[in-house]
């Protein structure tokens, strides 16, 4: 037998060991669990509902987004209402970017508002009569509580 050469059963035992090493390989290499939605389809479903009455409520012109507004103020911040006049906003939510924001408080105060916070991001068109007179891609709030999503009324600079 040549010197550099392995006796037969040292090459099958050799061979069964990378058999072995492979095999175990693959099973570890399942793909992990995706982590879980921090959101939950309840609290999504609720969100994009908002969305939806808010834009369909503005298409009904500013009277009815003036009411829906008012209406889906978040109860603690009622005061903190603000007029549009003869505006209507339109609302394109990314419900990809919905995430919790347990931390974010309203300007000027010391607690987070009551309920479960999200933060989303949203392409805003200001309309006049029907016509756009602004556009502003920006974040906005919304707030589950009571299985009712509430949110805040935007405030425009004029």
């Amino acid at each position: 037998m040549a010197a550099d050469r392995k006796p037969l059963g040292a090459q099958r035992f050799a061979r069964a060991i990378v058999i072995a090493a492979a095999l175990a390989a693959a099973g570890c290499s399942s793909t992990p669990d995706a982590p879980a939605d921090p959101v939950g389809d309840a609290d999504r479903a609720l969100v994009r509902g908002y969305f939806e009455r808010l834009n369909a409520a503005g298409a009904a012109g500013p009277a009815p987004q003036a009411e829906f507004l008012r209406t889906t103020q978040h109860p603690d911040f009622t005061s903190r209402l603000c007029e549009l006049g003869a505006l209507t906003v339109a609302m394109e939510p990314a419900l990809s970017t919905l995430r919790p924001d347990p931390r974010w408080r309203p300007d000027g105060t010391a607690a987070p508002p009551r309920g479960r916070v999200y933060v989303l991001g949203v392409r805003v068109t200001v309309r006049r009569n029907g016509t756009a007179v602004g556009e502003q891609v920006g974040s906005q709030r919304v707030v589950v509580t009571n299985d009712t999503a509430y949110g805040f009324s935007p405030c425009l600079n004029r």
